[in-house]
């Protein structure tokens, strides 16, 4: 079987050096296993995706020396499908709308106190507020057109899967079995309000679609693919190898980020920077 690897950025900023190790990486990847290096643009974000942001991708990997397959997969283009996969978990009953506002939320979590739960990226969990509610009071408000989106009743889906693993690919190559603990993010969004569909509920289903073999991210996605594991096995959908690399760090320490301000392929190519430089800048 032909090994697949893919970078998948969102065009909502200009790539920086973490974007541009995750790339090169997957791309080096992809060549030395004589795979397929694939480009995928998310863009489910209606609110922060731009058209000009995607084209700098575009522009900033091929500056790099990568290419790709065409035509890229847009997720925006395949938001219906990823709707369509929602169903047969609102049949099984794996998920509940959710009604609440994010200024209910945190009241709640607030009257519950600092010791309520967290989950592994420091957010206080969902306190299951609309999970209790009966069914015939969710059919009204939906039936009214109530504004809500949908969770994954996390208790259900663990108990119908039982205990889950992923396999996971060290620096050195060596593989090794890791237990999936998805009950420690609660009850995620599965879609949301403004569209049919979530980041993790999107990734797992492209992944499948795009036939991904190596899913290799940066660490900050560990303790996600727990959640990932799970929705792989309740939609019934095969699941890749993952590795997560090392973050690129600023001299502060902290993780590169279009939203503190992080210093851009574009910036850093505007100021006379090369793809070779990039490459030694990063160890690669």
């Amino acid at each position: 079987m032909t090994s697949v690897f893919r970078f998948a950025p969102s065009p909502n900023g200009f790539l920086h050096l973490g974007h541009a190790y995750s790339a090169l990486l997957n791309a080096d990847l992809a060549r030395a296993a004589g795979g397929r290096f694939l480009l995928r643009i998310e863009d489910i974000d209606p609110e922060r995706s731009r058209p000009t942001f995607e084209e700098a991708i575009y522009h900033d990997l091929r500056w790099l020396g990568l290419d790709w397959p065409e035509p890229v997969r847009r997720q925006s283009e395949h938001v219906a499908e990823h709707a369509e996969a929602l169903q047969p978990l609102k049949r099984r009953r794996l998920v509940y709308p959710c009604f609440c506002t994010r200024g209910e939320i945190r009241a709640e979590v607030a009257r519950r106190g600092p010791s309520w739960p967290r989950d592994p990226d420091g957010s206080p969990l969902y306190p299951g507020t609309c999970r209790h509610i009966v069914e015939p009071e969710r059919l009204r408000r939906l039936g009214g057109g109530a504004p809500h989106l949908w969770r994954l009743d996390m208790a259900r889906a663990v108990a119908e899967t039982g205990p889950l693993s992923w396999t996971g690919i060290a620096e050195d190559g060596t593989m090794h079995d890791i237990l999936a603990d998805p009950a420690r993010w609660g009850d995620v969004v599965i879609a949301r309000r403004d569209v049919p569909t979530s980041y993790h509920l999107s990734v797992v289903l492209d992944d499948a679609a795009q036939r991904v073999t190596h899913v290799v991210r940066g660490q900050d996605l560990y303790h996600a693919t727990a959640i990932h594991r799970l929705l792989q096995v309740l939609l019934e959908l095969p699941a890749p190898l993952y590795r997560h690399h090392r973050l690129v760090l600023d001299e502060e320490g902290r993780k590169l980020s279009k939203s503190i301000g992080s210093a851009s392929l574009r910036s850093l190519r505007e100021a006379g920077e090369s793809p070779a430089g990039i490459r030694r800048r990063l160890g690669l």
